[in-house]
């Protein structure tokens, strides 16, 4: 056994260095190194004795909605707020078994205790590989009490820095710029596997959203659908014309909830916004996902996306709970209609307060905002400002 783990190196765009390896029990771990790195190019063997992983969960209709639900009991094991020494996502120590056996700028590594996979289809599709895989969206989409799935897919963890504490927002900007190449870079891979339809990119802040883990970090989940979400929004393409994104541009642009302008991209509040903030950041030519931005278009994000984090965290004196949510078009359907965005939403009201879903929100789907979405951009203008 060599001293260097790595089994690939490739260069990416950015001056980002990409350096493939593998956990001890199997998983792919995968080092984006900065443009501006002084790591080495070596990177150290784990040698953990670790468990098998754990069989694939199971995906499960709802006959109401139509909706797949993936029922997986190992994610009841999962960490849950260690302490600092014991952190999952640092690099190794001595003292401390985690998952990055090495020093690192911004690390991928596939999810130790996965809501999807590690189970996928076999690429070619006449035999999938775990009991009862998805055999197409049509599949999928057949009515039926009772109808069961593997939950084939992938889920993986990104670390923006080996820093114990954080969050993307605060990054510097080579290292969002990074973090933005390693998305591209995985989004393109996990497009490519059999069986996923599409690549959701995300980061969770805070214990009030219900964070494990205070280290900056997010995840990428590969789905073996479609996600309700993104159905909705093909329906609405459908209904209001191919150009919507464009529309969505021109009708914000010209209106009072712009928060940020770039060469590049657009941020605003949405018109119809549910959060007490809520903010979504388009890039102002269509792109289906990450792998469709080009450089310059990714250069700016890093710089553009920071300052709305900024704007948002200034908001009130202490950091703001938030999901972070990049919207991606589907693998195989929308990929000239559906523009990769981001959704990024809070439940902080105030200062002291959140809002709960009340009845008619979790229940019916029926919102109730309690902050004109003019007043919450005026807010963010002055913040980011």
């Amino acid at each position: 056994m060599t001293a260097n783990a790595i089994d690939a190196v490739i260069e990416l765009t950015g001056g980002v260095v990409k350096r493939s390896s593998r956990l001890a029990d199997g998983r792919e771990l995968i080092y984006f190194d900065d443009p501006d790195t002084t790591l080495p190019p070596e990177r150290r063997i784990d040698e953990r004795d670790l468990a098998p992983r754990p069989e694939t969960a199971n995906m499960r209709r709802d006959v109401l909605t139509g909706e797949w639900i993936t029922v997986a009991a190992n994610r009841q094991n999962r960490a849950m707020l260690p302490p600092a020494e014991l952190d999952p996502l640092a690099p190794q120590s001595e003292t401390n078994p985690s998952e990055v056996p090495s020093q690192y700028d911004v690390a991928v590594f596939e999810n130790k205790s996965p809501s999807l996979g590690p189970a996928l289809a076999l690429a070619t599709g006449d035999v999938p590989q775990g009991d009862d895989a998805p055999q197409s969206l049509d599949d999928l989409a057949a009515p039926g009490l009772g109808r069961t799935r593997t939950a084939i897919g992938r889920c993986e963890v990104v670390c923006f820095s080996p820093e114990r504490t954080g969050s993307f927002g605060t990054q510097t900007v080579t290292r969002a710029r990074t973090v933005i190449e390693a998305w591209a870079d995985r989004t393109a891979a996990l497009s490519a596997l059999p069986g996923v339809e599409q690549v959701f990119p995300f980061e969770n802040r805070g214990e009030q959203i219900g964070v494990t883990l205070h280290h900056p970090h997010g995840q990428i989940y590969s789905y073996p659908y479609v996600t309700p979400r993104t159905t909705t929004l093909l329906q609405q393409i459908e209904k209001q014309g191919d150009d919507l994104f464009q529309q969505i541009v021109d009708f914000e642009q010209a209106g009072p909830r712009v928060v940020l302008e770039a060469e590049n991209w657009l941020a605003y509040v949405p018109f119809a916004a549910r959060w007490p903030v809520e903010v979504h950041l388009v890039p102002r030519r269509h792109a289906a996902d990450f792998t469709e931005l080009n450089s310059a278009e990714r250069d700016e994000l890093a710089e553009v996306y920071l300052r709305i984090l900024g704007g948002v965290d200034r908001l009130y004196d202490t950091p703001t709970p938030y999901i972070a949510a990049w919207h991606q078009a589907p693998v195989n359907v929308g990929r000239d209609t559906v523009r990769m965005h981001l959704q990024l939403t809070s439940p902080r009201r105030a200062a002291d307060k959140l809002k709960f879903l009340a009845g008619s929100e979790a229940a019916m789907g029926a919102w109730t905002a309690e902050i004109p979405p003019e007043v919450g951009a005026e807010r963010l203008r002055e913040a980011i400002g």
